[in-house]
């Protein structure tokens, strides 16, 4: 069982460049209650792509959901709203 939601939904966009991208992250239970984390990405407006990656701790799709976090960051995805550069 998942003890908390975990959920992410940024953006980067560039005019210059014609950039408008996505990215989506989710850990959500599979059928086996084992915790499965959810990648979508892609073009703002489409529905992209998608990975699913099923672990059997939670602590393990955890880990990866906050190294994924990290190198969207430092690539230049930030949530809507968002002002930090």
């Amino acid at each position: 069982m998942i003890a908390q939601p975990y959920h992410l939904y940024v953006e980067r966009t560039d005019a210059q460049k014609n950039m408008a991208r996505f990215y989506a992250l989710s850990i959500e239970p599979n059928l086996f209650g084992e915790a499965c984390l959810m990648r979508r990405w892609g073009r703002i407006g489409t529905s992209g792509q998608a990975k699913v990656h099923n672990f059997e701790r939670e602590q393990d799709a955890v880990q990866l959901f906050l190294a994924l976090i990290r190198q969207k960051r430092r690539r230049g995805y930030r949530t809507i709203g968002s002002k930090n550069p």
